[in-house]
């Protein structure tokens, strides 16, 4: 009974067929997606397309929380340096996107050659 489980040697429309079926639906429709640690994630720092072939970066809030403003152009350069590892640009303004609500939803960071 075992190697026609594993074998799936039942035939269609039969109730042993039905069962594994029914098994297979279960533990895909059942399983908690914690159990696979199957969560969207977001890129924290990307590249956006923009005009007149000038780079702009998206960066998460979560980058740079707790930073003063002072400081935020400085740490900005840090992650670039170390999410791309282009020495070459160097970001020279970093602003910060709202929501309709007033709370930061990411930076917007624009970078010079």
């Amino acid at each position: 009974m075992l190697k026609r489980f594993i074998l799936w040697d039942f035939p269609r429309g039969s109730w042993q067929y039905d069962v594994m079926v029914g098994i297979i639906l279960a533990f895909v429709f059942l399983t908690p997606r914690a159990w696979f640690r199957d969560q969207p994630r977001i890129p924290q720092f990307a590249m956006l397309p923009s005009e007149h072939e000038a780079s702009v970066l998206w960066m998460e809030p979560a980058l740079l929380a707790g930073v003063a403003e002072s400081d935020r152009l400085a740490r900005a350069n840090q992650l670039l340096q170390s999410h791309t590892g282009q020495k070459q640009l160097v970001i020279v303004r970093v602003e910060p996107i709202y929501d309709t609500e007033g709370e930061i939803k990411g930076y917007m960071a624009f970078p010079k050659r």
